[in-house]
């Protein structure tokens, strides 16, 4: 068993936007590396990030946001896709940044790919990705229990918001986490430094409460204000056939590959959900590539 070993951020970052609200993110690689936003999984703060012993060599500069209403970042009450992206682009404004890279992992795909329309990204990573729920094909796919809870997203929205925000808590994620995970990512999950590091992670997600959290499930559960179809830089979406996860792609993105103008699509027979650290080496070359 590999040992992963966890780093702290090297930089943090805050900003004051025009609504007034403030944007907080981590950073880890080269300041003067090409520029990648990663799109964190469902609750979770920038705090935890993957790759770090790539990036020096691969020149990466590593940017994590908190998502509006996580972590550090002020609550949003009238937070959308595209109003994340936004946020985002303002980053890359106090910069001086005029392109980047993109990374979903998980619930954060569905950001990514708005981010990647947004912000003109020259490529997209989907790792472990959250499917687009409502496209015809994949709802077929789909577990019973999200079905369900899509139906109930699109009947009785604020219903579904009010009772994920009263009863969602970083623990109860943690151990939905766990439990909806293989041998192979337990093996990593299990691993004190790095469930240190994500149970942390979850917990400055929810400091603030569980609304955050319940506007980004009601946003990556409802329509997508862009389809795959209109992304067009270069996509590569990443997946393991042991992801045991009923909310990332029913079909391991098989479907959602076919919908990219450029596309490429890597499935692995061993690994699961946390390939995003298992396999982030392969990831970040592939991913660097676009930056030209």
């Amino acid at each position: 068993m590999t040992t992963y070993n966890v780093n702290p951020a090297t930089r943090t970052g805050n900003l004051s936007l025009p609504d007034a609200r403030t944007l907080h993110w981590y950073e880890w690689g080269p300041i003067t590396g090409k520029p990648l936003i990663f799109c964190t999984g469902a609750g979770m703060s920038g705090s935890l990030s993957f790759g770090e012993q790539e990036l020096e060599r691969l020149n990466i500069r590593l940017i994590v946001p908190d998502r509006p209403g996580l972590g550090n970042s002020s609550l949003h009450f009238h937070k959308t896709l595209v109003s994340f992206a936004q946020d985002v682009a303002e980053i890359l404004k106090h910069y001086g940044l005029q392109k980047c890279m993109v990374l979903g992992f998980s619930q954060g795909a569905v950001f990514a790919l708005t981010l990647a329309k947004i912000c003109k990204a020259t490529g997209l990573a989907i790792v472990a990705g959250q499917d687009q729920f409502s496209y015809p094909a994949t709802q077929q796919l789909l577990n019973q229990d999200i079905v369900n809870m899509v139906k109930q997203r699109n009947a009785e929205p604020e219903i579904l918001k009010q009772w994920v925000s009263q009863n969602i808590t970083a623990d109860w994620l943690m151990n939905f986490i766990m439990a909806h995970s293989s041998a192979v990512d337990l093996s990593l999950y299990s691993q004190p430094n790095f469930l240190q590091a994500y149970r942390q992670c979850l917990n400055e997600g929810f400091s603030q409460g569980a609304e955050g959290y319940a506007q980004d499930l009601m946003l990556t559960f409802g329509q997508w204000p862009f389809d795959p179809e209109d992304i067009t830089c270069p996509v590569h979406l990443w997946y393991g056939k042991q992801d045991a996860s009923t909310v990332h792609s029913p079909d391991f993105g098989e479907i959602l590959s076919t919908r990219f103008p450029h596309a490429e699509h890597t499935v692995f027979d061993n690994e699961g959900g946390s390939l995003l650290w298992r396999k982030s080496k392969d990831i970040l070359e592939k991913l660097a590539l676009t930056y030209v």
